[in-house]
């Protein structure tokens, strides 16, 4: 038992970093990488996606504001 512990001993830092670095370019190569048509289109939700939620913001700001006007001028009757 206790030989098989000293048999399994971990390959020094250089191999770890080595073996590290070439798995990473490995996957890097496995990477698809959208088309600039795919790319200007997903900007173009992604732009429209905030505009909506801007506005939908922008609305329940006002609303809550004009609300809370409302509240404040019946407390100071």
């Amino acid at each position: 038992m206790a030989n098989k512990k000293k048999d399994k001993k971990k390959p020094n830092v250089f191999v770890r970093i080595g073996r590290y670095f070439r798995e990473v370019i490995s996957e890097i190569k496995k990477i698809v990488w959208p088309t600039p048509k795919a790319t200007f289109k997903n900007t173009g939700v992604v732009l429209i996606a905030m505009i909506v939620v801007g506005l939908v913001i922008f609305g329940l700001d006002t609303g809550l504001h004009s609300l809370f006007g409302l509240v404040m001028d019946l407390a100071g009757n």
